[in-house]
């Protein structure tokens, strides 16, 4: 990740695919920085935007609300982007198309192989974050499967937000690998699609500080 962020020793956690009023609070009570909801028909944990507006009602002051979608109508993004602090777009979306919505957003790059993560970081220069998640062909994300993260370079131009395959067993090695400014989580937490796990929230929750503490210590 970018040197300049890789002093930082708390890792921000996004919980992604929030679905019902009850997985936010228990989301939020874990210490979420961030929730996403999948605005993609194409997903399990997929909401309407009449969905999205009464879930968003729900977050509290200073948790970043994000939305998800995958090479969708500008038309779709410019009407829910109202109910959202932050954009995700997690198809073939180019830089300008992302940035042509008055909000801030970040690009999901999935790593397939020959990926130039520089090159990426250049391409989406505007973009607040690289979200790097696993690669299968035909399939945006959620996958729940991990990738190499060896492959990230120690230096990016941009924060990186690790994806891909994360749960409560494997994320504080995540984070002492990696170093990422933020990990996100979506079926790693959960009981079924789209229904998060109070347990397994409090638990990724617990990993992650974990891993940032002992990375203080080594300091």
């Amino acid at each position: 990740m970018s040197d300049s962020y890789r002093h930082l020793v708390r890792t921000r956690i996004k919980f992604c695919g929030l679905t019902r009023e009850e997985d936010i609070d228990a989301a939020v009570a874990a210490g979420a920085d961030a929730l996403g909801f999948v605005l993609w028909p194409g997903s399990s944990r997929h909401v309407d935007e009449f969905r999205l507006a009464a879930l968003v009602e729900r977050v509290p002051a200073f948790v970043t609300r994000v939305g998800l979608f995958v090479d969708q109508s500008p038309e779709l993004v410019m009407r829910v982007s109202r109910y959202l602090d932050l954009l995700q777009f997690h198809g073939d979306e180019a830089s300008a198309y992302c940035a042509g919505f008055e909000r801030p957003w970040i690009k999901a790059l999935r790593m397939r192989d020959g990926l130039d993560l520089h090159a990426a970081a250049a391409d989406y220069r505007g973009a607040q974050a690289l979200l790097l998640d696993a690669y299968r062909p035909g399939v945006p994300g959620g996958t729940g499967e991990t990738f190499d993260w060896s492959r990230i370079p120690a230096s990016l131009a941009k924060p990186v937000i690790l994806a891909g395959g994360l749960t409560p067993a494997n994320v504080a090695q995540a984070i002492t690998s990696v170093r990422p400014f933020a990990v996100d989580v979506s079926g790693g937490v959960e009981a079924t699609p789209g229904c998060k796990a109070p347990e397994l929230l409090m638990a990724f929750a617990a990993a992650a500080n974990g891993a940032d503490g002992e990375l203080r210590r080594l300091r």
